[in-house]
């Protein structure tokens, strides 16, 4: 491991130690709570959405949440390890079959809903003995 992976890691572990980042996947439905500092204020505000896309890229890691406000689109894109990020909540996970979800940009209503992932369901393991 080089110099500058080494000081990457260590700002990772720097930032993510006081805050809980869940994982999540493109297609899940996710609340970001962004620290707003508004005068002498500050405030958490709160921007839910799915997940079209996510960068995989250490310290410059980040993602984007796309929504649908007053009937338009709106997207934004929050950096992994920011500090304005004050938490990451999973609402929904999605079940897609792509790593990025561009083509919701094209689409509305029930042609943009995105499956639910439901949990495995866990297999009874019967034991039959034949007699």
């Amino acid at each position: 491991m080089n110099l500058i992976e080494k000081i990457e890691q260590e700002e990772i572990a720097r930032l993510s130690a006081n805050k809980v980042l869940p994982a999540f996947a493109p297609g899940d439905t996710v609340v970001v709570g962004v620290n707003v500092v508004e005068g002498t204020r500050k405030r958490t505000q709160a921007f839910e959405g799915v997940v079209i896309a996510k960068r995989n890229r250490g310290l410059n890691s980040s993602f984007i949440v796309r929504k649908i406000s007053s009937g338009e689109g709106v997207e934004r894109t929050f950096q992994t390890y920011s500090p304005l990020i004050a938490s990451i909540e999973v609402k929904r996970r999605g079940d897609v079959r792509r790593a990025k979800l561009y083509y919701l940009r094209d689409r509305s209503g029930k042609s943009a809903r995105i499956k639910e992932k439901l949990p495995a369901r866990k297999v009874k393991a019967v034991a039959e003995t034949v007699a």
